[in-house]
């Protein structure tokens, strides 16, 4: 028998930034799952700024949505009809088609993943895509060495309260981070270990980081300002994993880049974009690491968590405005 389930589509492509307008909740049906397929029910979905960029009609490092089609992202959820039995009923899976209550999809589409030990909305944080990238950005891309000073901006998102606490397991002499707000801040030194961190929100960022240069090492997720300054406190050989650039991705026209870029050769600079899927081959060092470094209580993870598909584009619009702590959930 089919299955009446709802899904968010993109209505129109946003220009600059996004609005509940671009976006349509529509029911579908869904048929039975056939032969190697299974109908997973979604418990949780991700919203993650690297959506934003899929929004826009470009050509880039993954394919645009489509217009009038489901939008898509990380989800975890519980296997309730299946037509493979490697994939057994009952089994929680992650897989990449979020932004629904329900996905009919080929079973080699999904990974069952272990929830005895962890919740399941871990596998889209701190052992998901976000823990991910902030181990690949440490370790491949700025080579972290024993000792370095570690600057990390968007602290206290998904990806930078991982990149942070990270950096400090690894062997990092010191780490400061900038975010949105006095109670971030109060997060990252009170409870995830940074020894400093600051409000960009406070006034110049170049200024406020100078009593806490230099740095050997900075992990890159806003771009703009965050960039120049952290440009201008690298030691020399200084190396920067350029993770993201939210402050730039609602904006419709060119924004100027830093204006110190003559600094990338006095300073003799490393400067690395990455886009995490690349680096799989990573990923079984970094379930490793990450895992052993969860249990024992070293690396932890807060969620910021939504309740329904409803609030799926206000969940995603106040990620983009910085409301959240941690990782950005929708609970379904």
């Amino acid at each position: 028998m089919s299955i009446k389930t709802r899904e968010i589509q993109l209505a129109a492509r946003p220009d600059g930034w996004p609005t509940p307008k671009d976006f349509r909740l529509v029911e579908v049906e869904l048929a039975d799952p056939g032969p190697g397929e299974v109908l997973v029910r979604n418990t949780f979905m991700s919203v993650d700024p690297y959506m934003r960029g899929r929004m826009n009609d470009v050509k880039s490092y993954v394919p645009p949505f489509r217009l009038g089609a489901p939008l898509e992202g990380g989800a975890v959820g519980e296997v309730v009809a299946s037509g493979d039995e490697s994939v057994p009923v009952g089994a929680t899976v992650l897989h990449q088609a979020g932004w629904r209550e329900h996905a009919l999809l080929p079973a080699p589409a999904v990974r069952v993943v272990d929830v005895e030990r962890v919740p399941a909305s871990a596998y889209l944080g701190v052992l998901g895509m976000p823990g991910l990238t902030a181990y690949v950005g440490l370790t491949r891309i700025a080579e972290l060495r024993e000792g370095d000073a570690v600057l990390v901006s968007g602290a206290a998102g998904a990806v930078g309260s991982l990149a942070g606490q990270m950096a400090r397991l690894l062997g990092a002499s010191k780490v400061v981070g900038s975010a949105g707000s006095a109670e971030k801040v109060s997060w990252l030194t009170d409870e995830l270990g940074f020894d400093a961190a600051v409000n960009y929100k406070d006034g110049p960022i170049a200024r406020q980081l100078r009593e806490h240069a230099p740095f050997d090492v900075y992990f890159d997720n806003v771009g703009g300002d965050h960039l120049e300054a952290a440009m201008f406190h690298l030691s020399d050989f200084g190396r920067v994993a350029i993770c993201g650039a939210i402050a730039l991705y609602n904006e419709s026209e060119p924004v100027p880049g830093p204006r110190n870029m003559m600094m990338i050769v006095s300073k003799r600079l490393t400067l690395r974009g990455f886009i995490v899927s690349d680096h799989a081959d990573l990923a079984g060092e970094f379930y490793r690491r990450a895992g052993a470094w969860v249990a024992e209580g070293r690396l932890t993870a807060r969620e910021t968590v939504v309740d329904g598909l409803d609030h799926a584009v206000d969940a995603f619009l106040d990620l983009l405005r910085g409301g959240n702590t941690g990782k950005m959930l929708v609970r379904l």
